[in-house]
């Protein structure tokens, strides 16, 4: 049986980001992962979704670009050409990083693993062998997937989940998403632009429920306007099948029916099987419990991720990662001194940047207007739309608007909201300096490139001032 100093269940972004950092550190490390490197994010999330997303942001330039002088006759979507960019993506980038690993000298199993103690990892091979890892410390990566509410009897052929319609051949002509948060509308987006009829049922009152309220508003104008139908505080109490179409019956008794159905109502975390309950980890329905440090309740067992985090986002469970192997190496000085940090580093959540892929993009980092004033401060507000600024003019990106919230008193950022293109570039201008502690002013005091999207950023924090030259806002 093989020894290591830390034994990592689950190569997704957060398993394989957490080999790699304890790894760069000296440890001795095995990555074990039941599937492809890369995990959910690669596979049935992040990646082919915003490839699917820019094939559809294409679609709509393409559609809008006799309005730019570019004449184009015939043009027409072969979906069999998009799925193979899409695998050629995901193939390349799943390749990366079994470089990447190799590299960095982390040994790598293949196979479902789970604990059988504290420090021992039977995993379970695809040959039917079993392998024993013992490892000083274990980080558990293991992530979530799609749920599936029974009312949905979700077949992957007709009812689909985030990870089904990923794997459909042919476009649909129509499309029911039920659920109208970030996964929903991202995907009501793609299909739309791709040529489908899309109605979106969304349970609470609107969709992207945990935006800015004018960023939802702005987005829900702006998808009616595309065409896509939604449906708020709708509840879906029956489903009914054909051979060729799907029927949701609402609670209102509306009756609505499309080729293909796609539930995006939320995932559920992948704790079952793992060997948990055998060592005592201590989890809240379903999903692992953790402090800042990423430790579970069992000394020597981290938890990242999604089946950990707060935040299911690929670039938290990074993070996380990162936190948790070296808090591993820390707790048994594994690390040369050299490279100890002072103290455990612990996750800070403060400064998250959210990026929503639908079209409009929306990017955002910190509070929103309503969070703020209920968090007890007196905000400034400033707004600054896309429509006055010259490259959004040259690129015929006119629709969206960059919005900065800030403390009166001290001036201090609270948070930057965006929806327009590139938004999920732009927050992170916002990002930095939120984490840096700068006031709106020390933005709108940094001379911007003109011109560029980013000026909107300097404006909207000016604007919050009344001080913005380009808007009367």
């Amino acid at each position: 049986m093989s020894t290591y100093d830390v034994g990592i269940i689950g190569g997704g972004p957060g398993g394989y980001v957490a080999a790699i950092k304890a790894a760069q550190m000296g440890a001795q490390v095995c990555l074990i992962e039941k599937g492809a490197w890369g995990g959910t994010c690669l596979h049935r999330g992040c990646i082919p979704t915003k490839t699917l997303f820019s094939v559809a942001t294409l679609a709509t330039h393409m559609q809008d670009a006799a309005e730019l002088g570019i004449q184009t006759r015939d043009t027409a979507i072969d979906y069999t050409q998009v799925l193979a960019h899409k695998e050629s993506v995901v193939q390349r980038l799943t390749g990366g990083i079994a470089q990447l690993l190799k590299g960095n000298g982390v040994h790598t199993l293949n196979g479902t693993a789970a604990l059988t103690d504290k420090n021992r990892i039977a995993v379970l091979k695809p040959d039917g062998t079993t392998e024993q890892v013992h490892a000083k410390n274990v980080i558990i990566a293991t992530g979530s997937e799609p749920a599936e509410p029974p009312l949905f009897e979700i077949d992957e052929t007709q009812v689909l989940t985030t990870t089904g319609i990923l794997n459909l051949t042919e476009l649909p002509e129509s499309l029911i998403i039920v659920g109208g948060g970030i996964s929903g509308c991202e995907f009501a987006s793609i299909f739309n632009a791709l040529g489908c009829s899309v109605t979106v049922l969304e349970l609470l009152p609107t969709l992207l429920a945990t935006e800015d309220v004018q960023v939802i508003r702005h987005i829900q104008r702006f998808m009616k306007q595309k065409g896509i139908h939604s449906h708020t505080g709708a509840k879906v109490t029956h489903v009914k099948k054909s051979e060729t179409h799907v029927t949701a019956t609402l609670e209102s008794g509306e009756e609505l029916t499309a080729e293909k159905m796609l539930i995006s109502t939320g995932r559920r975390f992948n704790t079952e099987g793992i060997g948990l309950e055998k060592v005592g980890v201590r989890t809240d329905k379903g999903k692992i419990r953790v402090n800042s440090r990423m430790q579970t309740n069992i000394p020597g067992i981290y938890a990242i991720g999604d089946v950990a985090s707060r935040y299911l986002l690929a670039h938290v469970a990074s993070a996380e990662g990162k936190v948790a192997a070296q808090n591993c190496l820390v707790a048994t000085a594994t690390m040369p001194p050299t490279m100890a940090p002072t103290m455990a580093p612990t996750m800070d959540y403060q400064v998250i940047p959210w990026c929503i892929f639908t079209l409009p993009e929306i990017g955002h980092v910190g509070m929103t207007e309503k969070e703020a004033t209920d968090e007890g401060y007196e905000v400034k507000v400033g707004r600054f739309p896309y429509a006055a600024n010259g490259i959004a003019l040259g690129m015929r990106e006119t629709d969206g608007f960059v919005k900065t919230v800030a403390d009166a008193e001290s001036g201090d950022i609270l948070g930057v909201h965006i929806v327009g293109a590139h938004a999920s570039t732009l927050i992170h201008e916002a990002a930095v300096a939120i984490r840096a502690g700068a006031a709106a002013m020390d933005i709108a005091h940094t001379v911007h490139a003109h011109p560029t999207l980013s000026e909107m950023v300097m404006e909207s924090a000016e604007a919050a001032y009344g001080k913005a030259i380009h808007s009367l806002s």
